[in-house]
């Protein structure tokens, strides 16, 4: 413990030990798509926290399918987790693995994509989703002002890019923008290429696409250049490689979020409500617009 509260003082880290909840539990988290780089950087502050007050994470990557990471959940019930931390593939899909949860008497702390029923939850603590679509919406506005076709590349099971297509679609109602395609592209970079591509060979003319996370708008942004589209490329996430290409000039912007922000605020969240302190439901993190105009603050190579 001495050796823990040393790391914890570098670190800046709040030691939380209770009788219920000592130190060496097991904590499981689960995420939609542990290969994602925001899901890493996000993983990896829960790690750190988690870790310094001497508890173990048991992190498993379902790879974005249900089924996975239904199984999964039930697994670290058996290694006897005490709370779970969690991120759904499916809202609705994993409702089921929740009431297993539930039965076990285990809490469950969300983040970033919400589920279908949020009373299972201890409390969640995500982006401003709908926000980071909305300032994708007003730059595109800004920088188009007469309209024209666009293509959205979102993915309707994940409720984090629904809240992001929905504040974008919100933002640009009304100024003169035709959605021409609007596809499932499942959050990651293979299918923001391929339907992409597609989308782009069926509507050339396409000014802008909008893709409902970073990932997916890298596989727009190689889609447009394969097929020698100048079309506007919009992601959410503020990524390392997202903020690079708009350093160069190739993407046009991304609705930024802080996944180490998120990650420290929900564990350290678990250990209060493990001291006994008294927490909200929900607990929003700022999202904000990266473009040209101010990527020299952020392009560090790293996440905000």
């Amino acid at each position: 413990m001495k050796k823990l509260l040393a790391a914890a003082i570098v670190l800046g880290i709040t030691l939380v030990a209770t009788p219920a909840f000592a130190e060496g539990n097991k904590i499981g988290y689960t995420c939609m798509d542990g290969t994602n780089p925001f899901f890493v950087a996000l993983e990896g502050s829960i790690r750190e926290i988690v870790e310094a007050n001497g508890d173990e994470l048991i992190s498993l990557d379902p790879q974005n399918s249900n089924e996975t990471q239904i199984a999964q959940i039930e697994d670290m019930i058996s290694r006897g987790i005490v709370a779970l931390f969690v991120n759904p593939v499916d809202k609705d899909g994993i409702i089921a693995a929740l009431d297993e949860v539930k039965a076990a008497d285990i809490p469950m702390f969300g983040f970033d994509t919400e589920v279908a029923d949020m009373s299972y939850l201890v409390t969640y603590a995500g982006s401003d989703n709908y926000n980071a679509g909305k300032v994708c919406g007003e730059d595109l506005i800004a920088k188009c002002p007469d309209g024209g076709p666009i293509i959205v590349l979102d993915s309707p099971t994940m409720q984090s890019v629904v809240d992001r297509t929905d504040g974008f679609l919100d933002a640009i109602e009304g100024k003169g923008f035709e959605v021409v395609a609007q596809i499932d592209c499942m959050g990651n970079q293979e299918q923001g290429n391929l339907n992409g591509t597609d989308a782009l060979t069926a509507h050339p003319d396409a000014i802008a696409i909008f893709g409902g996370n970073d990932p997916t708008a890298l596989g727009a942004y190689a889609a447009a250049e394969a097929a020698g589209s100048s079309c506007l490329i919009y992601g959410v996430d503020g990524s390392p490689d997202i903020k690079a290409l708009i350093g160069e000039g190739k993407v046009t912007g991304t609705g930024a979020q802080s996944p180490m922000s998120i990650g420290k605020t929900i564990a350290e969240l678990y250990y209060k409500w493990a001291a006994g302190e008294e927490i909200e439901d929900r607990y929003p993190i700022e999202t904000f617009m990266i473009n040209s105009d101010n990527i020299d603050e952020y392009n560090n190579g790293g996440w905000q």
